[in-house]
């Protein structure tokens, strides 16, 4: 039974579209117009930038009174508030995991809010189990977090596959570790040339499928 490596924020689930629904509520809310949509999720960066940077910066743009904590737990509350699990992808996963394969979640983050996500998405219900960079104490590309990933289903890294959105955290790992990999391209360009994903997919679905379908070419060839 290999293993299914697999990234949370905008593969697994869509943060990037529960964030652009919390921001416009935002806006609206405290009477910005819509079109500092972009500059918010510039400032977002697709989640990479702190919250407390973000609650900082939507501070000073405003001159909000309220405090940065508070702002921190607004945005936090409201992205979980707006993410689901997509039917589609709990469907993907129980086929991969009927055969045969083990997915575990692999994810950077802080933990209270990354298995929060997990759990009232229902997520849980179909992964095997879940990693999360704060609790593990190293994030990705440290080869190490998958290899905790592996060790927390008492399984080998041999033959395991990596999906995520991630050039850097998710292919770059799978890189560091001599492991096939799919990208989600999100519209995006491949420009990293230190090294280059197996195969790129529009999504979690495809790529699911795509992995399905190495493996099972690979097993008659």
């Amino acid at each position: 039974m290999p293993l299914l490596l697999l990234d949370l924020d905008n593969t697994l689930l869509d943060r990037a579209g529960a964030f652009v629904g919390w921001a416009k509520g935002f806006l609206a809310e405290i009477g910005a117009p819509l079109a500092d949509l972009d500059w918010l999720i510039a400032i977002d960066a697709d989640g990479l930038t702190d919250r407390w940077d973000v609650a900082d910066a939507i501070r000073d743009r405003y001159r909000l009174r309220i405090p940065s904590i508070d702002l921190v737990d607004e945005l936090t509350e409201g992205l979980v508030e707006r993410l689901s699990l997509d039917p589609l992808v709990a469907c993907a996963l129980r086929i991969a995991d009927d055969a045969g394969w083990v997915p575990v979640v692999v994810t950077n983050g802080a933990s209270r809010q990354q298995d929060i996500k997990i759990r009232r998405t229902g997520l849980d219900q179909y992964v095997a189990d879940w990693v999360i960079s704060e609790d593990a104490g190293v994030s990705k590309p440290n080869p190490r977090i998958f290899a905790l990933a592996a060790q927390r289903v008492r399984m080998r890294l041999q033959g395991a596959w990596v999906i995520g959105d991630s050039p850097e955290a998710d292919i770059g790992g799978a890189a560091a570790m001599g492991l096939p990999s799919v990208w989600l391209h999100r519209g995006r360009t491949w420009v990293e040339s230190r090294f280059r994903p197996t195969r790129i997919a529009e999504g979690v679905i495809p790529a699911l499928a795509t992995v399905l379908a190495s493996a099972g070419a690979a097993r008659y060839a």
